[in-house]
This record gives structure tokens, C-alpha cells and sequence, in this order.
């Protein structure tokens, strides 16, 4: 997810679709291990017990908090959230032999 979605997203999007957003996480990820998207430094494990470790859904968040989950974890969102992919098209390179 790019950034500019996530912020979008930070500011439409309420606390029940993160906590849906946050249980498909915690259920799909195996490998906690992996570096995070919002801070190379650091794992997804990591990123979990800084953001979503005490999330409540009556509290409220502000957007940068809710813009780092969806950096995060935004994979996990709902298909009407994702954002649609471009098809990558693929450029072949002029070739000319060299002339000697």
C-alpha cells in the first residue's frame, strides 16, 4: 500500500475496520521476523507491540497511529479498501548492434 492511500484511508476509515484489519493480521502472519514497512529497524513483531498491542476500539487514535496500522498491515483490510493495482507493462529496451 502506498502512502498516499494509507492517508486516505487514516482519515475514512473507523476503529471496527482496523480491528478486523488487526485480527486477519495477527490470524495470516507466520513470520513476525520480517521488517516492517514503516521502520526498517525494526520487525513486524515489533511494530505489533508498539501499535496494536493495547488497541481499543472505543479509544480514540490519532491519524498518524491509524495511518502506521495501515502502512503496516494494510494488506489485511477489506477488498473495497485495497488499493487496485496496476498492471505493470513491460518495456523492452532499443537494441542496436554496435558498429565497430
Amino acid at each position: 500500500m502506498d502512502k498516499s492511500h494509507a492517508k486516505y484511508l487514516s482519515e475514512k476509515l473507523d476503529n471496527d475496520h482496523l480491528k478486523q484489519m488487526l485480527y486477519k493480521a495477527k490470524d495470516n502472519i507466520k513470520d513476525w521476523t520480517v521488517a516492517s514497512r514503516i521502520n526498517k529497524g525494526l520487525s513486524k513483531g515489533v511494530a505489533w507491540n508498539i501499535l496494536a498491542k493495547d488497541f481499543d476500539v472505543n479509544k480514540q487514535l490519532h491519524n498518524i497511529v491509524k495511518y502506521n496500522l495501515i502502512r503496516e498491515y494494510g494488506e489485511f483490510l477489506p477488498e473495497g479498501f485495497q488499493q487496485k493495482k496496476k498492471p505493470k507493462t513491460e518495456i523492452k529496451p532499443v537494441h542496436q548492434n554496435p558498429i565497430f
